[in-house]
């Protein structure tokens, strides 16, 4: 694989798990999430601030990468209405559809790369505006993951 490919599939991942983590780490104690995603950006923009104590151009640079993350996932569906039925269509046969797949997983790869640099760019603008202090607590907060505590395969006994 590429470099280039390599570090942007990297950088999405990256973003991507910061994000989820920070909308994991907002909802913890509240549930599951099912409303409208202009809510929920909101909802874990005002979290995050309190808990990271963001001032406003924090808050704004948030913002912004959820709105980025939001890009992201959305042009990572693409116009599959149903993307288990896609999933489906592919085993639907004696044998697996090769070609089908593979002209998936090119359109994931092209949006991936064509978003990436506007997500990478948000994560990274958000993240070297917080103090030093913020940092370790975001840090901290990834590393604590979903449920507030460390995940059992990271544990060491």
């Amino acid at each position: 694989m590429k470099t280039w490919i390599r570090r942007t599939l990297i950088g999405v991942v990256g973003a991507t798990a910061l994000f989820g983590g920070l909308a994991a780490w907002a909802s913890h104690s509240y549930g599951r999430w099912h409303g409208d995603p202009a809510e929920m950006k909101a909802r874990v923009v005002d979290i995050a601030s309190r808990k990271l104590d963001l001032d406003a151009l924090q808050k704004t640079k948030l913002g912004t990468l959820a709105d980025s993350v939001q890009t992201q996932r959305l042009a990572l569906k693409g116009s599959a209405d149903n993307p288990r039925a896609e999933l489906q269509a592919l085993i639907s046969g004696p044998s697996f559809d090769r070609t089908q797949a593979s002209a998936l997983l090119q359109a994931k790869i092209a949006a991936v790369q064509l978003k990436s640099p506007e997500l990478i760019n948000a994560f990274g603008d958000f993240y070297d505006s917080l103090r030093p202090e913020q940092q370790g607590k975001l840090r901290e907060a990834l590393a604590r993951g979903r449920h507030g505590h460390r995940d059992r395969h990271d544990r060491r006994d």
